[in-house]
């Protein structure tokens, strides 16, 4: 994943496309309402609540990579109590989770910031109960390509630093770890922001972050700024991996 913490202060104020895809997704994740589910990549805990109000007598493990992140969770999520217990983990290592102790797993907007996917399924697929269900959304292959080319036209040095993987490859992961009745497809979901400050803010704090942070600070807001200007028009071709897959039994 990124090196370096994300601004989770910026992020909440910007991540209200990652929040309506959120919500999209928690649509299709099968609850009764008592279930213990893990949010793999909660963030500052905005689908978090959204998903905590589909379980009035359940629990979520608010999972996070970010120190940041998590504590702007705990902040938005502390009237829940003891109903979320938070856990700082990177999902490219074995998760510190009890296995089969989750009966689902959400996430959003999160995968492609993990390089490793064979071990984030594994990972995942050990902390999920059998016959329970993984529902995500994520960057997809071709996820703001022509975006990135706006990029490394401002700075032919750029690299990406996502991981855009394709339904055909996410199903034979999931296939080879574990899981059944598996489902993956690709969606576009172009995202259109106001020029100037809205969308510098979001493509700093978000699309550009590990970039940017690797620049020395008096070069940060002007290279965002040459990007931002170099774009046609101010839209993201944003492409969303879809996933639905159940632990097998």
């Amino acid at each position: 994943m990124p090196t370096g913490d994300w601004n989770a202060t910026s992020y909440d104020k910007v991540a209200d496309p990652q929040t309506r895809w959120g919500a999209e997704v928690l649509d299709r994740l099968p609850l009764e309402g008592d279930e213990t589910v893990l949010d793999a990549g909660c963030g500052t805990g905005r689908v978090t609540e959204l998903l905590l109000g589909r379980l009035p007598r359940g629990r979520v493990v608010a999972l996070d990579a970010s120190a940041a992140m998590l504590t702007q969770a705990r902040e938005r999520l502390a009237r829940f109590g003891d109903r979320v217990t938070y856990v700082q983990a990177s999902l490219e290592i074995p998760l510190p989770l009890e296995p089969s102790s989750v009966d689902a797993v959400l996430s959003t907007a999160t995968f492609h910031w993990v390089m490793d996917h064979d071990t984030m399924f594994a990972s995942l697929g050990a902390a999920l109960r059998p016959g329970g269900w993984v529902v995500a959304q994520c960057g997809g292959f071709g996820n703001i390509a022509k975006f990135l080319a706006v990029a490394r036209s401002v700075d032919p040095t750029f690299t990406k630093s996502h991981n855009f993987q394709t339904p055909e490859a996410t199903i034979e992961r999931l296939r080879a770890t574990g899981f059944d009745r598996i489902e993956a497809w690709l969606s576009d979901a172009p995202t259109r922001f106001e020029r100037g400050g809205p969308l510098e803010a979001f493509l700093q704090t978000v699309c550009l972050r590990p970039n940017v942070d690797q620049l020395p600070l008096e070069e940060r807001e002007p290279f965002v700024r040459a990007v931002a200007a170099r774009m046609p028009e101010p839209v993201l071709d944003y492409v969303r991996l879809n996933i639905t897959a159940r632990k097998a039994a």
